[in-house]
């Protein structure tokens, strides 16, 4: 059974070790040089709210924080990932209702933001199965230099979803 605790510096290590392709670390952190390291997960740590892991039997397996937070307004979902062999399994699930009821509960925010890159199908998906829904586009650079579009998607947790559809 997966449950969530804070993260700590002591996580750091796993929580590195996570994305396993520069593409993966793209989706999770598109500012962070491959591969994740401690002290730059660290430095954006410092800079976010609510670090917070999934486990399993003690064992992390995924990772997701809070960014651009508004008190009263809005914050924003970042550095979400979840180790590829506990993908498609209920691992993200728990992580990011836990992550909408923090956003609620913890920084009072009636609205939760994401951006997700439109070269993950699979991840705008999930988010929109779970409440989320597109306003807006963003250009973006991957390592490549390529220009991607970042999605926009947002949910309302004002209206008392619980984050299903």
């Amino acid at each position: 059974m997966y449950s969530c605790r804070p993260a700590v510096p002591a996580d750091y290590p796993a929580i590195c070790s996570l994305p396993q392709t520069e593409e993966e670390l793209f989706f999770m952190f598109p500012s962070a040089a491959y591969p994740l390291t401690p002290e730059q997960l660290d430095a954006a740590v410092r800079m976010r709210w609510r670090p917070t892991v999934v486990t399993i039997d003690g064992v992390i397996v995924g990772f997701a924080n809070f960014y651009g937070w508004e008190e009263g307004r809005h914050c924003h979902l970042g550095n979400v990932i979840v180790a590829a062999e506990h993908r498609g399994t209920e691992a993200a699930g728990c992580l990011i209702r836990t992550m909408i009821d923090k956003a609620r509960d913890e920084l009072n925010v009636p609205r939760l933001l994401l951006v997700c890159h439109h070269t993950n199908p699979r991840a705008i998906l999930f988010y929109d199965k779970l409440g989320f829904a597109p306003y807006g586009f963003k250009r973006m650079k991957n390592p490549q230099g390529v220009t991607i579009v970042g999605i926009l998607m947002g949910m309302d947790l004002a209206s008392g979803d619980d984050g299903q559809k």
